[in-house]
């Protein structure tokens, strides 16, 4: 059974001087809180099956933990974040939702996808179509020239990004306005995938960034005026001190002691470039491989292609990877508390963080 979150990050945070624990203040909010109940007897050998520790599920610990700058925010529950988190990869449902996927319109998209107006992009490994229900009116897809969508090679992704990059600027080249690029993944149903063959998504947005990216950009900002540090390198500071941070061939990677669901990471790095895309998919492949996630999203912010009239100088290149659940759950993973109030949270960053950092150090 896993040590629970709680126990592990106390620990470390005890061990920081007051240099430390001034800068961890002035970014994050900690609670501690308690929750109680009484199982019925006929209860207590399944609980005792389940959890192994009846007092612990009879008085459980809750870490809250939320971020003063972004108020992005989890809820750590000891019990939850003590279950195993390496259980069954979904294999026989992915298996037979690939061999499904073979002869959709994605395995022949230049006629079972529309084209966008100024043409299609063909990289090494993919191809761009237009999506046919656009979230905005650039909105492109990167079909990958396999139905499975997990194969996560460093060729493949990087094949994919830098398709995406030509995409930007070619829809860009065709509508001057639009200039903030976005890139996301969302690899199977579980994802909010309506197909299975592996694809991406690109648009570019006009007049201002997406909502969230904006928000990101005002507050680190208004964070850097304020502190003449940083946000994004202390955050990154923080979560080294906890043993919850590393940093390879330039490129920072980070398991959000504040996640927006499972197992989220974050990658900063100062440019685009196969440094970056090299971690995005050794991230990715840890993940599935040694963490059990199948289902994922990723986001990737990118600067603006030209100068805007917001401040972008403090902004890096940002991927947020989260992992969407079990395949065959029938539940989904959000609910109103991760809609209106703040993330619960059942995996504990420190047991995804170690699989991260063995995989990476094999390099």
């Amino acid at each position: 059974m896993n040590k629970g979150f709680k126990e592990d990050f106390l620990k470390h945070l005890s061990k920081f001087n007051e240099k430390d624990k001034e800068l961890f203040d002035r970014i994050y909010w900690v609670q501690e809180n308690r929750g109680e109940l009484n199982p019925p007897r006929e209860m207590i050998s399944w609980i005792e099956s389940q959890f192994g520790d009846l007092e612990k599920v009879k008085n459980q610990d809750f870490l809250r933990i939320t971020d003063l700058i972004t108020y992005e925010g989890a809820i750590f529950n000891e019990i939850r974040t003590m279950r195993p988190i390496l259980g069954e990869s979904n294999f026989e449902v992915i298996l037979k939702a690939i061999e499904d996927a073979k002869d959709g319109p994605f395995s022949h998209p230049e006629i079972g996808t529309p084209e966008d107006v100024f043409g299609r992009i063909k990289g090494e490994y993919c191809m761009t179509g237009s999506n046919i229900a656009k979230y905005d009116g650039l909105h492109g897809i990167i079909i990958s020239n396999s139905y499975d969508p997990l194969l996560l090679s460093r060729r493949r992704v990087t094949d994919y990004m830098e398709v995406a990059h030509k995409w930007f600027e070619k829809a860009h080249k065709y509508r001057s306005a639009a200039v903030y690029p976005l890139f996301t993944w969302s690899c199977l149903w579980k994802a909010g995938a309506s197909v299975v063959h592996g694809h991406s998504q690109v648009v570019l947005a006009e007049g201002q960034a997406y909502s969230k990216v904006e928000e990101l950009r005002a507050l680190s900002l208004k964070y850097q005026e304020q502190y003449k540090r940083s946000y994004f390198d202390d955050v990154y500071e923080i979560h080294h001190k906890l043993n919850l941070a590393l940093e390879k061939d330039g490129v920072k990677i980070i398991t959000k002691i504040t996640p927006v669901k499972e197992k989220e990471m974050m990658i900063i790095a100062p440019t685009a470039d196969r440094n970056f895309y090299h971690v995005l998919s050794d991230v990715l492949n840890t993940m599935k491989e040694r963490l059990g996630v199948a289902s994922f999203n990723v986001a990737v912010i990118f600067p603006p292609l030209e100068a805007t009239k917001e401040v972008w100088s403090h902004v890096p290149v940002i991927a947020r990877i989260v992992d969407r659940g079990k395949l065959n759950d029938k539940t989904v993973d959000v609910g109103p508390m991760e809609l209106y109030a703040q993330s619960i949270i059942g995996s504990n960053p420190y047991t995804v963080f170690g699989e991260i950092k063995k995989s990476l150090k094999k390099d």
